[in-house]
């Protein structure tokens, strides 16, 4: 087994759907421009209320990617 070396970049995801939905559009998106994508790990979950409805969802979300060797 080879040792890997990985750096971590912040995002954050939104969507009017779901918080999974949230997250979804945050992974898809950065991985067009962020090669070796790994996992991610949630790191706060907020949401944009109007009119007293939840009108969004945003998920912070840090990313980690290998970088190639």
């Amino acid at each position: 087994m080879s040792a890997n070396v990985y750096a971590v970049s912040k995002v954050v995801g939104t969507s009017k759907e779901s918080i999974e939905d949230a997250i979804r559009n945050a992974v898809e998106t950065a991985a067009k421009s962020i090669n070796n994508l790994d996992w991610f790990e949630v790191k706060e979950t907020r949401g944009y209320i109007d009119g007293g409805k939840v009108a969004y969802y945003q998920v912070s979300l840090e990313l980690g990617f290998r970088y190639e060797k």
